[in-house]
């Protein structure tokens, strides 16, 4: 596999990353180094352990995993787009009540926007590619990437307000319904 092949390859990945950034950076929780780097971090730390666990697991359980997979990330990104979208429709209360760069929705959100690069690990297994080049090349570029889409995201949020944190959790739930009808047909 060529340089640029895991260069296209990683970019593919990441594009989940980046546009699930985009949504939560529109939150009022991300802003300051902490807080991006903490979510550009998990993002393509989770990006790089996916694809290592794909190739570990290899071909035994493929099957098992693409029966479900798109269901799982669909279901993660649904619960945080909707717990978004309640947030930005409350006028009276404060701005998501949860900050998405700590705990458990930070996992959450690291888990649905990796799951596909767990399927391009075993891939590189059934190809028999040596994992170490493209694992750090995909964390990498969706670490990038990532935080990118939290600057542009959080651009937008001071620009528009709440109303952004509406339109963040519909971009999450619209692509978990991607994911879903991607797998589906």
């Amino acid at each position: 596999m060529t340089i640029l092949e895991i260069l296209l390859m990683a970019v593919g990945l990441a594009m989940d990353c980046f546009a699930v950034s985009l949504g939560i950076g529109t939150t009022p929780y991300v802003h300051g180094r902490r807080p991006l780097f903490r979510l550009s971090f998990h993002f393509g730390l989770f990006q790089a352990i996916m694809p290592v666990l794909g190739w570990l697991v290899g071909t035994q359980i493929a099957s098992l995993v693409a029966a479900i997979d798109h269901w799982v990330a669909f279901g993660l990104l649904a619960f945080v787009g909707i717990r978004m979208i309640r947030s930005g429709l409350d006028v009276e209360g404060e701005s998501h009540s949860k900050d998405p760069s700590r705990g458990a929705t930070l996992v959450l959100l690291s888990i649905a926007t990796s799951i596909d690069a767990f399927a391009i690990g075993l891939t590189l297994a059934m190809l028999r590619v040596h994992i170490v080049l493209p694992v750090l090349v995909i964390g990498a570029v969706a670490g990038g990437l990532a935080l990118i889409g939290l600057k542009i995201g959080h651009r937008l949020g001071q620009r528009f307000g709440k109303r952004m944190e509406v339109v963040g959790g519909g971009i999450l739930i619209l692509i978990g319904l991607r994911v879903l009808l991607s797998h589906l047909m």
